[in-house]
């Protein structure tokens, strides 16, 4: 899934609480995590270089395939919302937004590309899904993006 689309989930299905725009953060943190630094690398250090589209496999550093094993990982996440929990247990709310990310990219990633690290570093499992490229996938993510948001406004209104 795209990165703005995990963003606006973690917000609509997390962020009615307190800290309401961190659920936004959090939707999108295990991809600005891997990809995100490294297209800041990119942006600062070639600049001239940028290439626009999916890359290749070979093209992307071992260490942003590392980062996106660690942020993509429910045990990864989970760790962090535990340890959250004890420290600021208020913001664990928002913090589910990470683990809503990695369950939408495990059906949203094939095998070829990315597949989801789910359970990573204890196992490396990895299931195929569809691609969120496929239009069915794509105007599936958008209609459901449109209904969370309307029914968080009908119960804004009811309240």
């Amino acid at each position: 899934m795209d990165t703005f689309s995990h963003a606006l989930y973690g917000k609509g299905l997390f962020g009615y609480r307190k800290y309401r725009w961190a659920s936004f953060l959090f939707g999108a943190l295990p991809d600005l995590s891997s990809f995100g630094v490294y297209f800041l690398l990119q942006l600062f250090s070639n600049f001239h270089k940028l290439k626009y589209g999916k890359p290749s496999i070979e093209e992307i550093p071992i260490w942003v395939i590392e980062l996106y094993n660690i942020s993509h990982s429910l045990i990864t996440a989970f760790l962090f919302i535990v340890f959250v929990y004890f420290v600021k247990k208020d913001l664990t709310w928002p913090m589910l937004a990470w683990p809503a990310h990695i369950i939408v990219d495990l059906f949203t990633h094939s095998i070829e590309f990315f597949p989801t690290p789910i359970f990573w570093p204890l196992s490396n499992y990895r299931f195929d899904g569809i691609p969120w490229s496929n239009i069915y996938v794509f105007t599936t993510n958008i209609i459901l993006i449109f209904l969370i948001f309307f029914y968080r406004r009908i119960i804004k209104i009811k309240t």
